[in-house]
């Protein structure tokens, strides 16, 4: 059962999200907080699996509770849910250690991919968010290549080849099919991969590797 803790400042919103999440049969919703300080001081206290945030509440915002979250109780996986699609907002988030982005208008079937996918250890962000990422590389783009280029260099080949599986999207068991290792071996080595790439999550890793190999998918 993936437990699973609200926070949003928004009641009807709320109890709209508690419902979407209760129809699952492997998700069970352990509490509602209605901004990012009791968000914070209820995770540490339950220890749920997935903390949903959205990003604007009062006391204490999404992005900074994330990050709270992530110091006092890195178990806990860090979903933001909000209506702001922005480059910034979803860099910020990123940055946050977040491990997921949904836009508060996505279909219900997208929130629960979300959390399933935070529980899992695996990154989720909704696809337009994603199209949005893909679709602002411009200007900055050499820059960033050359960085990536840098810091791929520092992967042994397995943890580069590991690393290539991530950038395609897939969990850690499918990895350690392909690769015919324990799915614990692949946890050691993406965990490897993201201490020397100074990332804090997948899509982090993943889209240096984008930005190293242009065409590759995020």
């Amino acid at each position: 059962m993936i437990r699973v803790l609200i926070a949003d400042d928004e009641p009807l919103i709320a109890a709209g999200i508690e419902t979407v999440l209760g129809s699952a049969p492997d998700i069970e919703v352990i509490g509602v907080a209605g901004d990012g300080s009791a968000a914070v001081d209820a995770v540490v206290r339950h220890r749920p699996d997935v903390a949903l945030l959205d990003v604007v509440m009062p006391v204490l915002g999404g992005l900074d509770a994330a990050a709270r979250i992530r110091d006092r109780a890195p178990d806990t996986r860090c979903v933001l849910l909000t209506a702001f699609g922005t480059r910034p907002h979803v860099l910020a988030a990123l940055g946050h250690g977040a491990a997921g982005y949904v836009l508060k208008n996505c279909e219900p079937g997208e929130l629960l991919r979300a959390v399933r996918a935070a529980h899992a250890g695996d990154a989720f962000l909704s696809p337009r968010v994603t199209r949005l990422l893909l679709d602002t590389v411009g200007v900055e783009r050499v820059a960033r290549h050359q960085d990536a280029a840098d810091r791929l260099a520092r992967l042994t080949a397995r943890e580069a080849e590991v690393l290539g599986l991530v950038a395609e999207g897939l969990s850690n068991a499918q990895i350690a099919r392909r690769l015919r290792m324990t799915e614990l071996t692949i946890k050691t080595y993406v965990s490897r991969v993201l201490t020397k790439l100074d990332c804090v999550n997948r899509v982090q890793a993943a889209l240096v590797h984008r930005d190293a190999h242009p065409g590759a998918r995020p």
